[in-house]
């Protein structure tokens, strides 16, 4: 085998107690592509993960030893954009066990952590080599290459050199990211036959729990595709275009690279009709910005209804892009969720971290619209922006509680490596997070940032406290009960029986 791509298991200390039930198990979408692209040119590879398998650290150490790979890939991307780095819990412990077990293969490490912070990346001691973007080319270069004299050739990689006692860390000039007139050709497909199963494909992945209308049997087989990679706005607290980076100067960002590739629609529906085959009805469109360019999601949407694939599928919007027009569109399709990135309550504090990028709507307008299209919302809120207080964060719960959707994700603010947010707050000298489970939104260690007048504690406590709130409020429960039944309701009400520990609260 040419290369092993693995997602290491980092479930357990990024979500607590909701790793076992609650949170989703999401296919490894860049190992599938990755492994798809390197496949297409006549390489040997596998997959290995670690996650959905729940494997444990040595079972982990035995497959990659049986699997005796030339190059070991850590593919350390996820469901939450905080995955990246959060990743790297499992990603460094399973390296070290590597060598550890005297497994001679060269570790790489890839995704929007490493991206972010490649050099500090490479000095651990377990890693070899890493990946300065996505990696596709630098990836194909590496495995013509002989994985040790002729590093210094290969464009897109850091590596080591022995240097005496030491190590000379090295970047090498950055590479090309796939343009996107070589979209369909150097990332072909997704290598799903690659997957683990129980008893069919995709049987180990699970939805997220609101996805399937709160009802546990309906969440696997489950599946999740890009469309269209990156995105072309620049929000301080988002890092996601940092994969994207075709430079190696201090300092650059995600802001630094933004930008949206896309996918043909005929290769989209290639890859759709392959899950339906396989009998997936539950289906994430991980795009950014998927709600935003009609040449693109037109066709899309076209073909699922004109296939009858029979998808349950959610994807993202922005709060100003949603069109009216065609909502029948998407609900017809087959979207039955859209998940708005609402992110503050007050409009001075949302329009601080994105740059005034967000046109002025009315978010109430937004949501009744989409509602009139009886599509369901699932609205995102971050607690902890620079310019928040007390009483920002309380109108940003006012908000989510007067909009009552059907779901509602509130995170922590966290100054994630590769978003502006995190040079601003080395700017400001505020502490940053020495542990990845300290950048973990759910995790017993997460620390996140402070604010200009707020501790990194007030705004954990406020976070956790407006989680219980919203998902015990009479109204909320009501709504999930009439629109999803009386057992769903239920579940939802031993979700929020699950308080999760912090230490940061004295836990």
């Amino acid at each position: 085998m040419d290369a092993l791509f693995v997602t290491p298991d980092s479930s357990a200390k990024a979500y607590q107690e909701l790793a076992k039930t609650f949170s989703a198990i999401e296919p490894p979408t860049w190992s599938l592509l990755l492994a798809e692209s390197c496949r297409a040119k006549g390489f040997e590879v596998g997959i290995l993960d670690g996650d959905a398998e729940r494997l444990s650290l040595q079972s982990t150490v035995t497959r990659i030893q049986d699997a005796k790979p030339r190059l070991i890939v850590m593919v350390l991307y996820g469901q939450n954009p905080n995955s990246g780095t959060t990743s790297m819990i499992g990603a460094v412990e399973l390296s070290n066990a590597l060598k550890a077990a005297g497994v001679g293969a060269p570790i790489c490490f890839v995704g929007s952590h490493t991206s972010a912070l490649p050099k500090e990346v490479l000095a651990y001691r377990c890693v070899d080599i890493v990946l300065l973007n996505e990696g596709v080319y630098a990836l194909h270069n590496l495995l013509r290459s002989n994985l040790r004299s002729d590093l210094r050739t290969i464009k897109g990689i850091g590596y080591k050199v022995s240097n005496g006692a030491e190590q000379e860390l090295i970047l090498n000039p950055p590479e090309q990211i796939v343009p996107q007139d070589r979209m369909d050709v150097d990332l072909p497909g997704y290598a799903w036959d690659l997957l683990p199963s129980r008893d069919r494909p995709l049987d180990l992945y699970r939805a997220h729990f609101w996805h399937a209308g709160f009802s546990h049997d309906k969440r696997t087989p489950f599946a999740a595709i890009y469309t269209s990679l990156g995105c072309q706005f620049a929000c301080n607290f988002c890092m996601i275009n940092i994969v994207n980076r075709v430079n190696n100067d201090e300092g650059t960002d995600a802001s630094h690279s933004r930008g949206m590739r896309f996918w043909s629609p005929e290769w989209v529906a290639r890859e759709m009709r392959k899950l339906a085959d396989m009998g997936v009805k539950t289906l994430r469109i991980s795009d950014e910005m998927f709600f935003l360019n009609r040449k693109y999601y037109t066709p899309i949407l076209d073909d699922c209804i004109q296939s009858g694939y029979g998808f349950n599928m959610w994807t993202y919007s922005r709060i100003d892009t949603v069109r009216a027009n065609v909502l029948d569109k998407f609900k017809q399709a087959g979207v039955n969720w859209l998940a708005l990135g609402i992110e503050a309550g007050n409009q001075m504090v949302r329009q601080e971290v994105s740059k005034g990028t967000f046109r002025e709507v009315n978010i109430r307008d937004v949501c009744k619209t989409i509602r009139d299209s009886d599509i369901n919302i699932i609205s995102n809120y971050i607690f902890g922006f620079p310019e928040d207080t007390q009483e920002t964060m309380q109108e940003t719960l006012a908000l989510a509680l007067e909009l009552n959707t059907e779901m509602a994700n509130m995170y922590p603010c966290q100054a994630l490596p590769g978003s502006p947010l995190y040079y601003t707050a080395r700017t400001n000298g505020w502490e940053l997070p020495q542990k990845f489970e300290e950048f973990a939104f759910l995790s017993y260690e997460s620390v996140p940032m402070r604010t200009k007048y707020l501790s990194a504690a007030e705004v954990l406590r406020f976070r956790d406290e407006a989680w219980q709130t919203y998902f015990r409020d009479p109204s909320y429960l009501a709504l999930v009960e009439r629109k999803f039944g009386t057992a769903e309701r239920r579940n939802v009400e031993q979700m929020s029986e699950i308080r999760l520990k912090r230490k940061l609260l004295g836990d």
